[in-house]
Protein backbone atom coordinates (compact mmCIF):
# COMPACT_ATOMS: atom_id res chain seq x y z
CA UNK A 1 0.00 0.00 0.00
CA UNK A 2 1.32 3.61 -1.06
CA UNK A 3 -1.44 6.15 -0.04
CA UNK A 4 -4.50 5.80 2.49
CA UNK A 5 -7.66 7.31 2.40
CA UNK A 6 -9.06 9.26 5.60
CA UNK A 7 -11.73 7.60 5.76
CA UNK A 8 -9.34 4.49 5.91
CA UNK A 9 -7.03 5.67 8.19
CA UNK A 10 -9.69 7.11 11.00
CA UNK A 11 -10.56 3.24 10.59
CA UNK A 12 -6.73 2.38 12.31
CA UNK A 13 -5.25 2.15 15.69
CA UNK A 14 -2.39 2.39 17.46
CA UNK A 15 -0.59 4.14 14.50
CA UNK A 16 2.64 6.13 13.67
CA UNK A 17 1.10 9.28 11.66
CA UNK A 18 3.80 12.22 11.14
CA UNK A 19 2.96 15.56 9.85
CA UNK A 20 5.68 16.81 7.72
CA UNK A 21 4.09 20.45 7.61
CA UNK A 22 6.27 23.56 9.55
CA UNK A 23 6.05 23.67 13.52
CA UNK A 24 3.78 26.79 13.22
CA UNK A 25 1.10 24.74 11.16
CA UNK A 26 1.11 22.17 13.26
CA UNK A 27 1.11 24.44 16.34
CA UNK A 28 -2.49 25.51 14.81
CA UNK A 29 -3.88 22.43 14.36
CA UNK A 30 -3.18 18.45 13.22
CA UNK A 31 -4.69 15.10 13.10
CA UNK A 32 -4.93 13.31 16.28
CA UNK A 33 -2.14 11.58 17.81
CA UNK A 34 0.31 12.74 15.16
CA UNK A 35 3.70 13.81 15.71
CA UNK A 36 5.95 16.72 13.99
CA UNK A 37 8.53 16.28 12.01
CA UNK A 38 8.92 19.19 9.35
CA UNK A 39 9.68 17.25 6.13
CA UNK A 40 13.05 19.20 5.59
CA UNK A 41 14.51 17.61 9.23
CA UNK A 42 13.44 14.23 8.08
CA UNK A 43 14.54 14.49 4.53
CA UNK A 44 18.22 15.30 5.68
CA UNK A 45 18.16 12.39 8.91
CA UNK A 46 15.56 9.82 8.19
CA UNK A 47 17.18 7.24 10.71
CA UNK A 48 16.90 10.01 13.71
CA UNK A 49 13.22 9.87 13.49
CA UNK A 50 12.40 6.54 11.76
CA UNK A 51 13.49 2.84 11.87
CA UNK A 52 12.65 0.60 8.77
CA UNK A 53 11.13 -1.51 10.72
CA UNK A 54 8.48 0.39 11.50
CA UNK A 55 5.56 1.70 9.77
CA UNK A 56 4.60 5.87 9.21
CA UNK A 57 1.75 7.23 7.60
CA UNK A 58 2.74 10.51 6.61
CA UNK A 59 0.82 13.72 5.65
CA UNK A 60 1.15 17.48 4.48
CA UNK A 61 -1.18 20.22 4.12
CA UNK A 62 -2.45 18.77 0.14
CA UNK A 63 -0.50 15.45 0.24
CA UNK A 64 1.12 16.88 -2.79
CA UNK A 65 4.69 16.95 -0.64
CA UNK A 66 4.12 14.63 1.19
CA UNK A 67 3.56 11.91 -1.90
CA UNK A 68 7.31 13.21 -3.11
CA UNK A 69 8.50 12.55 0.33
CA UNK A 70 7.12 9.06 1.02
CA UNK A 71 8.56 8.13 -2.64
CA UNK A 72 11.96 9.19 -1.85
CA UNK A 73 11.71 7.24 1.95
CA UNK A 74 10.28 4.47 0.72
CA UNK A 75 13.49 4.17 -2.09
CA UNK A 76 15.29 4.63 1.17
CA UNK A 77 13.77 1.18 2.56
CA UNK A 78 11.11 2.91 5.01
CA UNK A 79 7.78 1.77 5.32
CA UNK A 80 6.03 4.93 4.18
CA UNK A 81 2.05 5.51 3.48
CA UNK A 82 1.03 8.81 2.22
CA UNK A 83 -2.48 10.04 3.43
CA UNK A 84 -4.36 11.11 0.67
CA UNK A 85 -5.57 14.52 0.61
CA UNK A 86 -3.32 15.52 3.67
CA UNK A 87 -4.56 17.75 6.54
CA UNK A 88 -7.07 19.58 4.54
CA UNK A 89 -8.47 16.33 3.58
CA UNK A 90 -9.12 15.29 7.89
CA UNK A 91 -10.27 18.60 8.19
CA UNK A 92 -13.45 17.83 5.99
CA UNK A 93 -14.03 14.67 7.45
CA UNK A 94 -14.55 16.76 11.38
Amino acid sequence: MLSISIDDLLKLNNINIIDIRSEQSYNNNHINGAKNIPYEKLIINPSKYLNKQGKYYLYCQKGIISIKISRLLRSMGYNIINIIGGYEAWILKQ
